[in-house]
């Protein structure tokens, strides 16, 4: 007897998955630069890229040609061997970064997670064995492990699983007197997001990157850069910490290194690589051929001068179409960001209907997303055109016009 074709819709994800998310009512099923079309062949422009991941866009020709040739060599190798994309890629994170060694994983959490295991690690055969204090600061994220969840500084992330690991500091961020106040010869590690992405697109003063890197640098502490959002050209610029004239210890990586293919790197000095010994972590998966040689395209891709700074002429193209906006809503108090990372602060008497402009969004062909509890955060491809700009901009327009009554025309 011929088995029942399932129907695959969105009421599929209740019935097999475990309930984590709570996805959109549409499936995507294609995708092409800046739009996603779903399974009605309704376009959507997206303002997200995957939540920062899809730098150029969906299905980048340049990309895809990358994975088929290397689809056609050679898949998976595990850590038992090296291969060819994943040196090529080290040498060129390295060559654009600092004097380091990397490690790649699949995901900004196991970046992360590394990097805070080889603060520890290092700090204790250089120094001794009660130098494990990580200093982290409210609403920071670094991801879902239970070690990088309780160091991230949103606690309803991280509550409801037990005893968390102990020697976490949290303070509040871009106040450097707090961390003054804490540190002290039992610190490994300060660990820090240029701009936090899940917190609110709060971005951190010079003042405060410079000021955690001498104080790192008084009481041999790692400076941890966590660049899982904002790294590879998300701000202007390669990565986000040049813009302070600063360089980290450690840095991490993810999202947009693999244009949407999964991947992490975590950058360490060379001086901290020679403490670390053989078999103290691991993956199966990282630096995976097919990985490798997507986020070499995409690093060719972005790490060129007119691409890195046609990203901050759009920051201004957006900026000026939200003022506009507000001008006409007044709905906003504050349009903040830095190159496509793009916070729109809502006043805090709209605050409330935050959620139903998502929603509300997607249904006029726009997808945005929420950070923090006031913002809205718009992160589009790296490359998005202009009047996918203007269009998207729009719709959006349009979404707020609906969720708050307003009956001014664009």
């Amino acid at each position: 007897m011929k088995e029942k074709k399932k129907i695959l819709n969105r009421q599929m994800f209740d019935d097999v998955m475990i309930p984590f998310y709570n996805p959109a009512d549409f499936i995507p099923v294609l995708g092409q630069g800046s739009r996603l079309f779903d399974q009605l062949n309704k376009d959507y422009i997206d303002f997200s890229s995957g939540i920062a991941v899809t730098a150029l866009g969906h299905c980048h020709a340049k990309l895809i040609k990358a994975l088929k040739e290397q689809s056609n060599k050679l898949w998976h190798t595990s850590n038992l061997f090296v291969n060819e994309p994943s040196l090529n890629l080290a040498r060129k994170l390295i060559d654009y970064s600092f004097e380091s060694r990397v490690f790649f994983s699949n995901s900004g959490a196991e970046a992360n997670e590394s990097a805070l295991k080889i603060a520890r690690y290092y700090s204790n055969k250089k120094f001794n064995v009660y130098k494990n204090k990580i200093i982290s600061f409210y609403n920071s994220f670094h991801g879902r492990t239970f070690f990088t969840v309780s160091v991230g500084g949103q606690y309803q992330y991280s509550d409801g699983f037990g005893t968390k690991p102990p020697d976490i500091i949290h303070v509040p961020y871009n106040n450097l007197q707090s961390v003054k106040s804490v540190i002290d010869d039992h610190t490994c590690a300060i660990i820090v997001e240029p701009i936090q992405g899940e917190g609110g697109v709060e971005l951190a003063t010079i003042d405060f990157m410079v000021g955690l890197r001498d104080l790192c640098n008084k009481h041999h502490v790692l400076l941890i850069i966590d660049e899982v959002q904002t790294g590879i050209g998300r701000t202007g610029k390669l990565f986000a910490y040049e813009h302070y004239g600063i360089k980290p210890d450690i840095l991490t990586l993810a999202k947009a290194l693999g244009g949407g293919f999964p991947i992490g790197a975590t950058l360490a000095s060379t001086k901290i690589a020679k403490i670390v010994q053989l078999g103290i972590h691991g993956t199966t998966y990282g630096g995976n051929p097919l990985a490798c040689s997507v986020s070499n395209a995409v690093l060719d891709l972005i790490n060129h001068p007119k691409l890195l700074l046609g990203v901050q002429r759009k920051f201004q193209i957006f900026k000026k179409e939200l003022v506009k906006i507000n001008k006409k809503l007044n709905l906003f108090s504050e349009i903040r960001g830095k190159g496509l990372l793009i916070g729109i602060v809502f006043r805090q008497e709209y605050i409330i209907n935050i959620p139903i402009v998502i929603k509300t969004a997607l249904k006029e062909g726009l997808i945005i997303l929420k950070a923090g509890t006031n913002v809205i955060r718009l992160a589009p491809p790296l490359n998005i055109k202009n009047i996918d700009i203007n269009e998207g901009l729009l719709r959006f327009y349009r979404t707020l016009r609906i969720v708050y009554g307003r009956s001014v025309k664009f």
